[in-house]
């Protein structure tokens, strides 16, 4: 049986963790990637023979292309990669210098881009790429500006490379999260003032009344990895309960 390779950067913890775990189960060689070697490594001895570990800056120089080769080096092949690495952001948008915009925007758009563009290059089969966006892509929140518009650029990445990748047999696709419970959050929900009466208002705007789980978000991009998902391209799939459909 010959096992489809995919590439999952940000996957040392989080939403990025828990869709290396997804796609490893679903028979994926995997190559994990992040920049905290503690971590990788403990995710790595969740996994067999089937995944690698690179710790990578993937803003450093080199290092998009650097991680395309090595997935081709360790596996031989590439056929998916999920752009999921990025750093958040929260700060009254007239505040923001113009330092840590392009700081936010190196991280989460401009290393994603470089990803894609790398593993595109490699992809001798055709193959998936699967951004992960954010609600905030498509709506508004007070001091998350900046963030917004750096999701909002890979949402329109998205729907711009379907088409112009398409002639390679390369679809791609997008994943927008809602809230969702992981490491990250659950910091930001301790240093509430109220962190009992925030989880109540947080999940008050949700209809289906729950935040998401990795899980949640890990089964999306299962789907459009997988071959019943080989006629879809251009498009971003929020896993967010409703919120964005109020």
């Amino acid at each position: 049986m010959t096992h489809r390779t995919a590439i999952v950067t940000g996957s040392t913890s989080g939403i990025g963790h828990e869709v290396a775990r997804r796609l490893h189960a679903d028979g994926f060689n995997v190559v994990i990637t992040g920049r905290d070697e503690t971590r990788g490594k403990q995710v790595l001895d969740e996994l067999d023979e089937h995944a690698v570990f690179v710790p990578l800056d993937l803003t450093a120089p080199g290092a998009p292309a650097a991680l395309a080769e090595l997935a081709l080096d360790a596996f031989g092949r590439l056929d998916v990669v999920v752009n999921n690495a990025a750093q958040d952001h929260t700060a009254d948008l007239l505040d923001v210098s113009v330092d840590d915009l392009r700081h936010v925007f190196e991280v989460n758009t401009i290393a994603a881009i470089a990803v894609l563009q790398e593993a595109a290059k490699r992809m001798e089969h055709g193959g998936a790429i699967i951004n992960i966006t954010s609600r905030l892509a498509s709506i508004g929140v007070p001091t998350m500006s900046v963030y917004s518009a750096a999701k909002g650029a890979i949402k329109s990445l998205t729907t711009a490379a379907a088409v112009e990748l398409a002639d390679r047999n390369i679809r791609v696709n997008a994943v927008a999260p809602g809230m969702t419970r992981t490491p990250l959050y659950d910091t930001w929900v301790s240093e509430q003032a109220d962190p009992e009466q925030t989880v109540r208002d947080v999940v008050a705007g949700i209809p289906l009344g729950r935040l998401a789980a990795p899980a949640d978000v890990a089964a999306a991009v299962s789907f459009l990895a997988s071959e019943g998902a080989s006629y879809i391209t251009g498009i971003s799939i929020p896993v967010d309960g409703g919120y964005t459909a109020r």
